[in-house]
């Protein structure tokens, strides 16, 4: 590899993700935005989460987004929206993380897991039909590590059995699908900005997106106490409201958006560059007519945790999202799977590894963390 010139030392860290260092480039905007809500003293259902929920809709290429408290409530409400009653099932990928599959539980529904793809870590479409029994309901299609699961065959095998299909979008704001935006996709699609997303509030906050204009109001009831009008409840709902400084703090970063999204795809293509033809390592899959946004560049090696070591020695952040699948968690021993059950997801958690990325890496940083990959799969 021809070394970039350095300008900080080789000693320096170089973290997996560097918040304070998107900080310190927008810190101005950020400020002014909160003491703007302060001012107005409108805390809760304001004008600031109208405006971003319009913004985040017309980013997805939805009609309607209806802001909440988290990710995992817009997983929860948008379940409940789709119909998903207790006793109910709904089928979900077994590498993601437990959210996905815990948001289903939280109804009284029973998770029920569909391999996933090797190379896109995604659901596998294929292996849908021998998961469907009468109690059937609905299918999550996670869009893994900013990739989109492939949609058409799985919102062809929904329509034919009359199922609901809701995207987790959490990890993939902004990509494309053979042209048409995640989150547009299905029937409503949820939305995490959890800090380290790549549109990360300043806490929790999650949003739903969907098409369907009834959904939306049901949407926007469940997430206020179920209230039809005020202080009239027409069915149980949940105090999930996204407040007006998380909904402040994300539309200042929803102007950077675009060019934060640029410059993870330009480091992915440097790694990617650097690492492709390196016996042992399995730079990141895209499929023709996809778009990747790279919330993580992940690679697969074998000997993962030894990589993990060296670069945690070489003062080199990387992470394993995720070690261990649904099927194997505790949470789910229930259910009565084994190692064995989903053999593609099982490998992959032995496998996955997540490098440096985010928008102010730089490039002789980059080179560096490709150098000790290679130095590790080659010595």
């Amino acid at each position: 590899m021809n070394a970039h010139p350095q300008t900080t030392s080789p000693l320096d860290p170089v973290p997996q993700l560097d918040l304070a260092g998107q900080y310190a480039t927008i810190g101005g905007e950020i400020r002014t935005a909160v003491e703007s809500v302060l001012a107005s003293q409108q805390f809760i259902l304001g004008r600031e989460g109208a405006a971003f929920e319009q913004e985040i809709a017309q980013l997805s290429g939805a009609a309607h987004g209806v802001g909440v408290a988290s990710g995992t409530d817009a997983l929860i409400l948008a379940l409940r929206a789709c119909g998903v009653e207790a006793g109910d099932e709904v089928l979900i990928p077994p590498f993601t993380f437990v959210a996905t599959a815990s948001a289903v539980s939280a109804l009284g529904a029973k998770p029920v897991f569909v391999d996933i793809r090797p190379d896109t870590y995604n659901l596998d479409p294929s292996d849908l039909a021998r998961r469907v029994t009468p109690r059937t309901r609905a299918i999550i299609a996670v869009h893994l590590y900013g990739l989109a699961s492939d949609m058409d065959p799985i919102l062809n095998f929904a329509r034919a059995h009359d199922f609901r299909v809701i995207e987790d979008n959490a990890q993939s704001i902004g990509a494309n699908y053979k042209g048409r935006r995640t989150g547009s996709l299905g029937d409503a699609a949820c939305m995490s900005f959890y800090p380290t997303k790549n549109l990360g509030a300043y806490g929790d906050a999650g949003m739903v997106v969907t098409n369907s204009s009834e959904m939306a109001a049901r949407l926007k009831s469940l997430r206020n106490h179920g209230q039809s009008s005020k202080y009239v409840s027409s069915e149980p709902g949940w105090n999930s409201r996204l407040d007006e400084m998380q909904a402040a703090v994300l539309r200042v970063k929803l102007r950077h958006l675009p060019e934060w999204q640029r410059r993870r795809q330009a480091h992915a293509a440097e790694y990617t560059k650097l690492l492709l033809g390196i016996p042992g390592v399995a730079p990141p899959f895209i499929p023709e007519g996809y778009e990747h946004v790279f919330h993580q560049y992940t690679i697969r090696v074998e000997r993962r945790d030894a990589l993990v070591q060296v670069l945690n020695e070489r003062k080199i952040g990387s992470a394993v999202y995720y070690p261990v699948p649904l099927h194997l968690q505790p949470l789910y021993a229930s259910l009565g799977h084994k190692a064995g059950d989903f053999p593609h997801a099982e490998h992959a958690a032995l496998e996955v590894l997540s490098l440096p990325l985010f928008p102010e890496l730089r490039s002789e940083q980059i080179v560096r963390v490709a150098e000790a990959v290679c130095e590790f799969v080659t010595h």
